[in-house]
């Protein structure tokens, strides 16, 4: 078996590792709501949301095209391979990438912070790039058009719109009793999480769909004008939909926590118009191939339905500490994956590659261990908030 097969390999199993914690990091975007106003149990809401996933990673390819060819120029437009590039040199930044996104992905989750699994991808993916080919080598003009741009005109436009649908929602039912009003709008919600978990499989599961065309193009064992007529492989799809399932299913219930308890004490009116929105834009962006940050969106509509309810109480300072979050996320990632490329491609070739990949193991399992000095699952998720006493202190 040859050293670029090891490493296609290697970068196809770290890809699937991103996908998971992509999984378990954005649960909480489809499902904190939900289960912070009780309309599912927690247990439920993640297994729901993981079906909804799995479902959703086959019902487009939009978002997976675009990282194909907006993010990184490993390749022409006839499909061959950069000019000075080698496969095995474009399979390490690919590899780097992925490295940086994953790491940065677990650091902010064990912190409780929810932010963009998809910008720690591209910011790994850039600094990777920029490591290893230059400033030519990343397509700025895809870039600011797909993500940049819509990272921050996202979070306002669903606060925008969750506004107004939650004070709707609360001018149209003022005249109900209370509770009944909370039960009926209780199973509306589900219906609405189970949407955004769909949209959230028809873009997040994409992504990593994308970056393992990408490394099997730079391979030499796909082809653009073969996705083109044919399609990306159904075992991408499946794969790639399996691990972000797998990885809601477990749950990434800290940033749950944050997302359910940490902004606004949610009643079930505004969790159904918060997730009505959120889902509403993240299926038309993914339409139109934009790789949206489902996790700015879902903030944004959280955060919109605490500004439409009258008298309700917004944490702007966890805003605050999420949106600074959000802000150094690509930076962040970017140096990571700068940083790893530097290393193994220091090292060289599958050396290097299998080095990159022990150290990730290393870390994220010192990562894990570290969380379960202060655990938050399915049992505590729902405890009271207060920014100074741990989770599972309020058990």
């Amino acid at each position: 078996m040859s050293g670029e097969l090891l490493i296609l390999i290697l970068v196809i199993v770290t890809a699937i590792a991103f996908d998971f914690t992509n999984g378990f990091h954005d649960t909480g975007n489809a499902m904190a709501t939900s289960i912070a106003t009780g309309a599912l149990k927690p247990k439920a809401a993640v297994t729901l949301s993981a079906i909804l996933n799995l479902v959703g990673a086959f019902l487009s390819v939009e978002v997976a095209a675009t990282i194909t060819r907006d993010v990184l120029n490993i390749q022409t437009d006839t499909g061959d391979l950069a000019l000075g590039l080698d496969p095995q040199t474009a399979m390490m930044i690919i590899f780097a990438g992925l490295v940086g996104g994953i790491l940065w992905n677990l650091m902010t989750w064990l912190l409780g912070l929810p932010s963009s699994s998809s910008h720690a991808l591209f910011g790994g993916l850039i600094g990777a790039g920029l490591a290893g080919i230059g400033t030519a080598g990343v397509n700025w003009g895809g870039i600011m058009a797909k993500v940049v741009v819509p990272a921050f005109l996202s979070p306002a436009i669903a606060c925008a719109i969750a506004a107004i649908g939650t004070w709707l929602v609360y001018a149209v039912t003022k005249r109900v009793d209370a509770k009944r009003r909370e039960t009926g709008f209780r199973w509306g919600q589900i219906g609405t999480a189970s949407l955004v978990s769909l949209a959230h499989g028809t873009g997040d599961a994409q992504k990593t769909m994308g970056v393992i065309a990408l490394a099997l193009i730079a391979h030499g064992s796909l082809t653009t004008t073969n996705i083109e007529e044919h399609g990306l492989p159904v075992w991408i799809i499946f794969v790639c939909g399996l691990a972000i399932a797998l990885g809601t299913y477990l749950g990434g219930w800290r940033i749950i926590r944050t997302l359910g308890k940490g902004l606004v004490e949610i009643d079930s009116p505004q969790g159904m118009a918060a997730e009505a929105s959120s889902a509403a834009i993240i299926l038309t962006s993914s339409t139109f191939g934009m790789a949206l940050s489902t996790t700015h969106v879902a903030t944004g509509s959280i955060l919109g339905s605490g500004v439409g309810k009258p008298g309700a109480q917004v944490r702007w300072g966890v805003a605050g500490r999420m949106a600074s979050a959000w802000l150094i996320t690509m930076p962040a990632a970017g140096i990571m994956g700068a940083i790893c490329f530097f290393l193994e491609n220091g090292i060289g070739g599958l050396a290097g590659a299998i080095t990159v990949f022990v150290i990730l193991v290393f870390a994220s399992l010192y990562m894990y261990l570290h969380s379960r000095k202060q655990k938050v699952d399915a049992s505590n998720v729902n405890a009271d908030w207060d920014d100074n006493v741990p989770a599972d202190s309020a058990r």
